[in-house]
């Protein structure tokens, strides 16, 4: 993969996810991260709550150890982000909705200033 396609969804990703890795592990753990999302294939975890884990690995990583999979996974969170950003509620507690919920397992809280 080129440089500057690399620069370009390395930079798309930081403005997406505006949790730290330490901020993102702790909301995994919590009973609201875990009760939101589309879960596949009978398994107990939402594909969400699943890509979380893995933005959390990526945000450890130095930019430099980040592998043609990381960055796959970098631009589906940044579509993700963008789309699900889109449809907020129009009347809806953002504080404690479903849609709030399901950007910070994705690593985005939109109540966060970044």
């Amino acid at each position: 993969m080129a440089d500057d396609d690399r620069d370009t969804i390395k930079r798309d990703f930081d403005e997406a996810v505006n949790m730290s890795a330490s901020e993102l592990q702790e909301w995994l753990d919590t009973d609201e991260s875990q009760s939101v999302g589309q879960k596949s294939g009978g398994s107990g975890e939402s594909t969400g709550h699943e890509s979380g884990r893995r933005i959390v690995e990526i945000l450890r990583k130095k930019k430099g150890d980040l592998t043609d999979d990381d960055l796959a996974h970098m631009k589906k969170v940044h579509g993700y982000v963008q789309r699900h950003l889109a449809q907020e509620p129009a009347k809806e507690d953002v504080e404690g909705s479903r849609w709030r919920y399901s950007l910070m397992n994705w690593g985005h809280d939109p109540l966060k200033k970044k």
